[in-house]
């Protein structure tokens, strides 16, 4: 877990409970709490006027904790409960709170809390705020967890407020977020501001980049009339206006029917708006203007993007916080100052989860191209091929055929004109380059060669690594890549798979022209021979088979908790049947072990490293399916394959010219079929490697935790693969370094990678722009044709699934781990995808329903709603749900 209590700076003496603003910067952060630490920054930039106040330290806070009953006991408890648990998290954190706030402020405290009040002013109102140290962090904000108190007066209700906020770290909502976030509840501590309240004539919010599309050159301001309380809480609209660089660009004003002002007799107090004004902007175009200077003049000094919360008081404006934005993606670094354009490589390899260094420098040096990397995920920079009319609309066919989405953001940005100007010198449009290759007529030969190719050397790679170590593995894994690189692209195999995509698109075309067939190609296309992710799920069905006959297994197995049973199957004492168990499984690990969900990210563990991951689908498979039921599965797919081949040419020939036409369909059909599984065999070849990879560099990693150079091997995961290599040979390591991507890498996985993204930071939104789908439905791309009405399963953890014979699979993406699933689900939503992804690939081979890039389907789609996909148009229905 985070420790949010490890700020540096110069240490407080135990009994210092305040510090002035004009004590306080960002080092002060563990004894002031985030909001005080920036509070504090923000009194030092010149122009930037703070409400004069003090930080009441985190020293206060620990004193009066060790007097709160068993607080170490409750607080251990807490630390372990489950972010999901709420009815635990509840009664504990209402427990925790009571008794915080009960628990009395000794009178040495209390007067040193309330001494600087009379520096404030006699009577003076204030605003008294909760400022924990895990707040206001660059990689969680904390926004709205903790409790503020406005217009509070005199020193005896002072003392009761901050009571209250030392009391609102344990609130329920706080208590969640911040195990949702990794932070030990042990080590989070809270300090209080204590700071002059002012009457604003408005207050609001200003982003310095645009909440909505993350564009950094682009500021956001909300404002209404009177104190910010009712605009925060969403209670009243907000006036909201747009500025880039310099001009107001949008303005949108609202009818402002009340304002929030302090009351004379202490809190806070609604008043109606008079008529006349209720339509007036809370800030003129000059204010306006002039807040965003000042937010970029804040930004520059914080050195990110922030939320400012201000306030106008008499025609100045008053700063009351910043905190960092930290839902914005970051941005590759380019280092020119130029315009760039990025696409997503997640989006396309059906993985858009961060991805930690290691895994990321060694995707890096397989690929073909450089890419950027953002956020633990890596971008292509498309910029080039965008502006260069020779290969600009090579690029927007290409990518808007894989996902349409990509392709409508990327024209939505040369639409607009100014982002991307002409190449100097550029000429007329010439032919794409990379080109496609010629087709290949049908050569199961040409494909069983290849596969043998790869299968060949895979397997002299394990052999020949095994005897490696060192640096010189180093120079031994950097050899092999471009052995790894021959196989992913190789002029043979790349004719393969685009002369199978050649056919698929042909027999969609030419058959829906001549027989109204709307994606035939699907059908044609099932249970065709060789494809190694299809299999593994029919595999999988095939070890069921075998542990369902030994029922003393299968009770072994639902009772496993660890990666060890596979050694306890065959024990002496291990259940009837053990031995059998075990070899069908690791049968199964010798052909499959190397896959796992993620498996670009070699750091990811695999199914040989935990076999346990495999168990829920194994017993599943058990209890849902008879024996034989892979066999059936595939017989299934071919026999429906054949009959459609056998109606679609009986069709054709009834046509003018149809034998011609049947002919021609019936090549097509012979080569999709021949070669349209392999296309998955060179993802499966570079995964196995991976994993050769993984392990000689995972023994290294055990050789430096031996000599005392790493804490844990799984250390070596942030570092990248040169960074590694540098590690080996000298045996020095930076933990520091190691923490710091730690914690950024938990902060990534809260991100959401835009398809398209710009070096200004905006994450360009696509759209289907279809008209042919009922209102309310979801569009996407239709990747394998069929219509299916089922139970959506919203499933974000594979290892979590549980699907049984009505549900609709509905997920961000797949990857071939998820092939055994499909074997159960009744259809297939994803939210990235395209017509030659995996899963599009496995749903076809398994008669699947599938709709594929449906933008944000498992927030929009809820677990256990009905809903139709409709696999052939492409959209997802949410039907009625019954007793609605």
């Amino acid at each position: 877990m985070v420790d949010a209590d490890s700020g540096v700076g110069e240490s407080l003496p135990a009994d210092c409970y305040v510090l002035e603003f004009q004590e306080i910067d960002r080092t002060r952060a563990a004894v002031v709490g985030g909001k005080g630490a920036h509070l504090g920054e923000l009194s030092r930039i010149e122009d930037i006027h703070v409400p004069a106040g003090y930080c009441v330290t985190t020293n206060a806070f620990r004193r009066v904790l060790a007097d709160v009953p068993s607080i170490d006991d409750r607080l251990d408890q807490l630390s372990r409960v489950d972010p999901d648990d709420r009815d635990a998290i509840r009664a504990l954190s209402a427990e925790i709170r009571g008794s915080v706030e009960s628990t009395s402020i000794p009178d040495d405290m209390a007067a040193a809390l309330t001494d600087p009040l009379a520096r404030l002013g006699e009577g003076v109102a204030c605003a008294v705020r909760s400022s924990a140290t895990a707040e206001d962090l660059q990689t969680a904000s904390f926004a709205g967890q903790h409790d503020t108190y406005l217009n509070v007066v005199g020193p005896a209700a002072v003392l009761e407020h901050v009571s209250r906020c030392w009391a609102s770290l344990y609130t329920e909502r706080a208590v969640t977020y911040r195990l949702r976030n990794g932070f030990d509840p042990r080590k989070v501590h809270m300090a209080v501001v204590v700071q002059q309240m002012v009457s604003p004539d408005a207050s609001g919010i200003l982003f310095t980049a645009d909440p909505a599309t993350s564009n950094r050159k682009v500021s956001s301001v909300e404002a209404g009339f009177g104190l910010g309380e009712a605009l925060v809480s969403g209670r009243v609209n907000a006036d909201v206006f747009t500025v880039r660089d310099g001009d107001i660009v949008d303005a949108s004003v609202a009818v402002k029917q009340f304002a929030v002002h302090a009351s004379p007799a202490g809190g806070t107090q609604e008043k109606a708006v008079e008529p006349a004004s209720r339509q007036r902007p809370a800030l003129t175009d000059t204010q306006v203007v002039r807040l965003a200077q000042l937010g970029r003049r804040i930004e520059a000094h914080f050195g990110r993007p922030q939320d400012v919360e201000w306030c106008l008081v008499e025609g100045g404006f008053q700063v009351v916080q910043s905190r960092p934005i930290t839902t914005l993606f970051p941005i590759p670094a380019a280092g020119d100052g130029e315009n760039h354009v990025y696409v997503s490589v997640g989006h396309q390899q059906m993985m858009t989860d961060p991805m930690k260094p290691l895994g990321l420098s060694v995707w890096q040096l397989t690929t073909p191209r450089p890419m950027a990397e953002a956020a633990g995920r890596l971008f292509v920079d498309v910029t080039e091929r965008l502006v260069s009319p020779a290969s600009r609309a090579g690029v927007l066919e290409n990518l808007g055929e894989s996902d349409p989405l990509i392709g409508d953001a990327l024209r939505t940005v040369l639409d607009r004109g100014d982002f991307l100007p002409p190449s100097p010198g550029s000429g007329p449009a010439g032919p794409p380059p990379d080109a496609a290759p010629a087709p290949l007529e049908t050569d199961q030969a040409l494909v069983t060669e290849l596969i043998e190719r790869g299968q060949a050397s895979n397997a002299a790679l394990e052999r020949e690594i095994a005897t490696v170590s060192g640096p010189a593995l180093f120079d031994f894994i950097l050899a092999d890549i471009m052995e790894l690189r021959r196989i992913l692209f190789d002029p043979q195999s790349h004719q393969v798979v685009m002369s199978a995509v050649d056919a698929s698109r042909w027999l969609n075309k030419q058959l829906h022209a001549w027989l109204g067939e709307k994606s035939a190609a699907d059908t044609l296309t099932r249970s065709a021979s060789g494809n190694v992710s299809s299999q593994m799920g029919l595999a999988l069905l095939d070890v069921a088979d075998v542990l369902r006959t030994y029922p003393a297994v299968v009770a072994f197995l639902r009772a496993v908790e660890g990666d060890g049973f596979l050694h306890e199957l065959d024990a002496p004492c291990g259940p009837v049947g053990g031995r059998a168990a075990r070899d069908a499984i690791r049968a199964f690990l010798d052909t499959h072990g190397m896959r796992c969900v993620g498996e670009i990210d070699m750091t990811r563990p695999r199914w040989s490293e935990s076999p346990t991951t495999l168990l829920p689908l194994l017993l599943h498979n058990v209890d849902t399916f008879e024996p034989g039921a892979g066999r059936r599965r595939f017989q299934e797919g071919r026999r429906a394959a054949r009959e459609k081949e056998e109606e679609v040419l009986e069709r054709l020939r009834a046509l003018p010219a149809g034998e011609d036409k049947a002919a021609e369909t019936k090549r097509m059909i012979d080569r999709v079929r021949a070669f349209i599984g392999y296309r998955e065999y060179p993802k499966y070849f570079m995964v196995g490697r991976y994993f050769l990879y993984k392990r000689a560099l995972l023994a290294e990693a055990e050789r430096l935790v031996r000599a005392g150079s790493l804490r844990e091997r799984e250390d070596v995961f942030y570092l990248t693969f040169s960074e590694l290599h540098d590690v080996v040979r000298t045996g020095r390591v930076d933990d520091e370094l190691i923490r710091r991507r730690e914690e950024a890498f938990r902060a990534y996985q809260a991100l959401t990678p835009p398809r398209v993204l710009t070096s200004d930071g905006e994450a360009v939104a696509g759209a289907y722009r279809r008209e042919d789908v009922p209102d309310g439905a979801l569009v996407g791309l239709p990747v394998s044709a069929g219509t299916v009405e089922g139970r959506a399963r919203v499933i974000t953890d594979m290892a979590k699934a549980a699907l049984e014979a009505d549900d609709i699979l509905v997920t961000a993406y797949t990857d071939p781990s998820w092939s055994p699933l499909f074997v159960t689900a009744k259809g297939l939503v994803t939210e990235a995808g395209g017509l030659m992804t995996h899963g599009a690939v496995v749903a076809r081979e398994y008669g699947l329903p599938a709709v594929v890039g449906v933008e944000d389907a498992t927030r929009r789609i809820r677990d256990g709603q009905r809903i139709r996909v409709q696999g052939t148009s492409g959209y997802v229905e949410v039907l009625p749900q019954e007793g609605g």
